[in-house]
């Protein structure tokens, strides 16, 4: 479970960095339009020790733009002294997505989100298998029961 408040968007605190969703606040981020928060506490939590969770989770988020949270992220772990790693880069890229190809519909900045790739939009149509094609019986087929026939009743 990953802790977060709902904070009130752009509540009027002195922003250290801000973009077009995010804002970075001396005590966490902050995505502008929902007030969703990140505590500054808990922005370098991991998942089983190495893949950074914020990343992955909020790649489920439908509204999460990753390119305007991957800038905000990156400042915000520079302005609290926290030290980046190759396995941020690899958590933002599993959550997200390397490519518009990986299935799903890449959206404007690129990247496909887990979610997308998880559950996609568009139901899926599967056709249905072709009906066994039923043949009349050929004249050998009728023998060969009648000889069948013959030899269970004598």
């Amino acid at each position: 479970m990953v802790d977060c408040e709902m904070n009130s968007a752009d509540s009027g605190e002195p922003a250290l960095f801000a973009n077009a969703e995010w804002r970075v606040l001396p005590d966490g981020v902050e995505h502008r339009q929902t007030g969703y928060f990140i505590d500054r506490a808990t922005i370098d939590r991991r998942r089983d020790g190495s893949l950074w969770e914020w990343p992955l989770h909020l790649a489920e988020k439908r509204w999460c733009a990753p390119r305007s949270l991957h800038e905000a992220f990156v400042v915000a772990l520079e302005r609290f002294g926290i030290e980046r790693d190759a396995d941020l880069a690899r958590s933002f890229a599993i959550g997200f997505g390397l490519r518009p190809s990986m299935g799903g519909a890449a959206s404007q900045d690129g990247f496909v989100a887990l979610g997308e790739i998880v559950r996609p939009q568009r139901p899926v149509s599967r056709k249905r298998p072709a009906k066994p094609e039923i043949r009349a019986a050929s004249r050998r087929d009728q023998g060969d029961r009648q000889r069948v026939a013959a030899g269970m009743n004598g």
